[in-house]
């Protein structure tokens, strides 16, 4: 499971179930997530999450990076799974751009960003790990 981490909005995206392709899956409010984390684990039968560790361009990590480590380590202590960090630079930009190109109209894609971003940076995950190794831990 892919998550952006958001003070109002976090975006989750999951893996198909041969763990190679993201898809977006579901937007949800801050307040709401640690409720909803548990279920989403439960019913999709997630065994790892990723979450997105917002870094500057020169590497560094600020307070958006600390808040996002502390949500990552709340929401594996909810959920009960492993939790990793990861790089999520221009994944909204990526996001962004999908969306544009296939047409979403402004308004609607405010609404469907976050989960796209999410689907970007687990796919980027999965990318980066070896064929028939962590593949089949998302």
């Amino acid at each position: 499971m892919g998550v952006d981490y958001g003070t109002s909005r976090i975006g989750v995206a999951l893996s198909d179930q041969l763990h190679i392709t993201a898809q977006p899956f579901r937007v949800v409010e801050a307040g709401a997530f640690d409720e909803q984390v548990r279920q989403i684990v439960e019913e999709q039968d997630v065994e790892r999450i990723v979450v997105g560790l917002p870094t500057h361009l020169k590497g560094r990590n600020d307070a958006a990076a600390r808040a996002s480590s502390e949500f990552a380590e709340r929401i594996g202590e909810i959920a009960g799974v492993p939790v990793e960090m990861v790089d999520e630079r221009y994944t909204t930009a990526v996001a962004q751009s999908v969306l544009i190109e296939s047409g979403v109209r402004r308004e609607k894609r405010k609404g469907v960003v976050d989960k796209v971003a999410a689907a970007v940076l687990l796919q980027r995950w999965l990318d980066s790990q070896p064929v028939g190794d962590s593949h089949d831990l998302v």
